[in-house]
């Protein structure tokens, strides 16, 4: 396993480093935004560790740019910051998972291991019906009729879920803990404005949905035709 870490403080960088080398993972790094982005880019990982405060190109843009370049690599974000809205701005740009500074190794190495259990869960190289999309979630992709959609990391992420649990009701707390990978991550209203996000995409009529329908009190839950 291939693990990219793009930080600047050198003391981070090192001893992150060294400890997941310890781990037996195989460690690159990056010490800007910029080289950070262009290793991305340009290389093959299994995760990258992203520090939201960098020089010349920030965690977010590095994260924002990835993903429009088709990048699917899994993202965790480093901060010193804790406020919600940055955990949202992280998220919605494409990143899997969020951890702040100061945090301990264990608890590092459990965010790594989750992510990346959760990056190798895709079970099917079957193109997928749902609503309006053709969805391959093997690659990532989604087409309306032959014409490509763009969707976001996490949108594929939190739409593989509800697919893998169609025709059950999946409370948010199931997907805050499933999808983002906590149990108490971020508000639940961050869900709903996902869960929004993805019915302008895959319904006929987003203001009357079809496929995913709110449970009142509970959740969502996908109703498959097949």
């Amino acid at each position: 396993m291939k693990i990219l870490i793009v930080e600047d403080e050198p003391s981070m960088r090192l001893g992150l480093k060294d400890n997941l080398e310890f781990e037996g993972y195989e460690v690159e790094f990056a010490e800007d935004g910029e080289s950070g982005l262009k290793k991305i880019l340009e290389n093959k990982h299994n995760l990258v560790i992203l520090d939201v405060m960098l020089p010349k190109l920030s965690g977010f843009d590095v994260c924002r740019k990835a993903r429009e370049n088709g990048i699917k690599t899994p993202i965790i974000l480093l901060t010193a910051k804790g406020e919600e809205i940055d955990k949202v701005i992280g998220l919605e740009l494409g990143a899997d998972d969020y951890i702040t500074k100061p945090f301990s190794l264990r608890e590092l190495l459990a965010r790594i291991k989750a992510v990346l259990r959760r990056s190798d869960n895709v079970k099917t190289d079957d193109v997928i019906k749902i609503g309006k999309l053709e969805i391959h979630f093997a690659t990532y992709n989604a087409f309306e009729e032959g014409t490509q959609v763009q969707m976001s990391h996490k949108e594929f992420e939190l739409l593989k879920y509800l697919w893998q649990n169609k025709n059950k009701n999946v409370t948010r707390d199931d997907l805050l803990k499933n999808v983002w990978g906590q149990d108490v991550f971020t508000t639940t209203r961050t869900i709903d404005n996902f869960i929004v996000k993805l019915r302008q995409k895959i319904e006929a009529d987003p203001n009357d949905p079809k496929v995913i329908l709110t449970v009142h009190g509970i959740g969502y839950k996908m109703i498959s035709f097949v």
